[in-house]
């Protein structure tokens, strides 16, 4: 059984019988199998959910994560890392290729925002407008400057094994707080890096993601996000009263082998997997629903505009979402890796994101939500201060920039710092499993004593590294 196969309602409401099947099987009676199912399996159907909320470590700063993707590598000299030195030195040498390359100085003006005088580039006008709610960490670094190690490592903390995602240890620690949704979802992930980055490996797959669209390289501007959906969500083979009948058969059996293989984790995940997606099919339409959202609240976030538009689409159905109660959300956006023609594809992308994500601060905020609600904003990566092709920027894994807000960090902080050109972490390095040790921290939990048994072993998402940020929080 693939654990790591996107999530989707066919999966898990199977259609095994026609309705006349189903009629004659339920009026005649379950048969002789069934029962025994039913009474092999009483005990475990008594059991609680894996989903119900569990008490954190300590006394958590944030409940609800959203983690906002950006997928391949943003350059940190273009955005949110100043380097005056880089730009003064542009066409010389370089210092990260050789070899001919020649260093590259941001086309972008910077300039200092809010109260705190955070360095921001132009390219988010919009943004720049949150900087007091902005924790910017200048000094991250990971270990491989490809992209589906590093996307992976970002997801899962190993670049080299199936680990489990960061979404599913969040859920695994601390359960969900609405049990009619999945308490992990992925909005429009990068096809191209598969489902390890939101599967949940040897975890019980019930705490892997459920992925709703999903958003390809040449969906750089966002349009992607006007049409993400979760497939089948509906049956329209069987009224909701005998899809019900249906599913008690099928869980009798289901059960009947989890007492045959004594607990198998997997076939438990599928029994979970299939309650919840027959509660989502009434809960998951509503709240992906905007027609009660005020037009003022859609101007906002830049829906109905054609740069903004999709990737808006995404950032308010995140909103909805951990209002609901759904425990960790992602939000991606493809398109970042710009070896060349910097200048006209780093300014679309950030057109394309930079209202949604202020919006999202703002009217997280205002509805009281910032203050536990930890959002992220990364890639797997950062660019090179120089480049082998005229404006544009090469793979850096060594020093970049990532930032979060609400959830308990302290708002309006730079921490750490890269050379003069924005090429290495020299000061205050955070290494990803740092990153991830700090966010399990903000969400009460040890990142040492949040493991799982597998092969003979405790797994943790931060192996056998990592260390909180401390200074990071408020």
């Amino acid at each position: 059984m693939n654990t790591n196969r996107p999530f989707e309602c066919r999966d898990i409401l199977p259609q095994m019988f026609t309705r006349r099947d189903l009629l004659r099987t339920v009026s005649a009676g379950f048969g002789w199998l069934a029962f025994k199912a039913l009474a092999h399996g009483e005990a475990v159907a008594a059991q609680k959910s894996p989903l119900l909320p569990k008490a954190p470590h300590f006394a958590a700063r944030a409940k609800r994560v959203i983690f906002l993707a950006m997928q391949g590598g943003p350059a940190c000299q273009d955005t949110f890392d100043y380097k005056p030195k880089l730009s003064a030195d542009s066409g010389k040498p370089g210092v990260a290729r050789g070899g001919g390359s020649k260093l590259f100085g941001t086309p972008f003006k910077f300039s200092q925002s809010g109260k705190s005088g955070l360095w921001i580039s132009e390219l988010f006008p919009h943004l720049a407008k949150q900087a007091d709610e902005m924790c910017l960490v200048r000094s991250m670094h990971t270990d491989i400057p490809n992209h589906p190690q590093a996307f992976v490592q970002l997801h899962t903390g190993s670049s080299q094994f199936v680990r489990p995602s960061m979404g599913a240890w969040m859920l695994y620690g601390l359960g969900t707080e609405n049990q009619n949704l999945p308490g992990f979802i992925t909005i429009n992930p990068p096809v191209q890096f598969g489902s390890q980055n939101y599967g949940s490996a040897f975890l019980p797959a019930i705490y892997q993601g459920t992925r709703i669209g999903a958003a390809r390289e040449k969906d750089g501007d966002g349009a992607a996000g006007a049409a993400a959906s979760i497939p089948n969500i509906t049956n329209s083979d069987l009224p909701r009263e005998l899809q019900r009948k249906q599913l008690d058969l099928v869980q009798a059996m289901n059960r009947d082998f989890l007492y045959a293989t004594n607990g198998d984790r997997e076939v438990e995940g599928v029994i979970e997997s299939f309650e919840l997606a027959f509660r989502m099919q009434s809960e998951i339409p509503r709240v992906m629903e905007f027609t009660k959202e005020t037009p003022e609240t859609l101007k906002l976030y830049g829906i109905g505009e054609r740069q903004t538009d999709g990737f808006a689409r995404q950032c308010l159905m995140a909103r909805r979402f951990v209002e609901a109660g759904v425990r960790f959300v992602e939000v991606c956006h493809p398109g970042w890796d710009q070896h060349q023609q910097l200048t006209a594809k780093l300014r679309q992308n950030c057109g394309a994101i930079d209202q949604p994500i202020a919006a999202l601060l703002q009217d997280l905020k205002s509805r009281g939500l910032l203050k536990d609600t930890l959002v992220v904003w990364g890639g797997e990566f950062g660019r090179t201060p120089d480049g082998r092709k005229p404006d544009g920027r090469d793979h850096n894994a060594k020093g970049y920039t990532m930032w979060m807000a609400g959830g308990g960090v302290k708002g309006g902080l730079s921490y750490g710092s890269t050379d003069d050109y924005g090429y290495k972490a020299v000061e205050n390095p955070v290494h990803v499993h740092d990153l991830h040790a700090t966010i399990l921290h903000l969400m009460g939990l040890d990142h040492e004593k949040l493991t799982f048994n597998y092969a003979g072993r405790d797994f943790r998402l931060t192996d056998v590294h990592g260390n909180v940020v401390k200074a990071l929080v408020a």
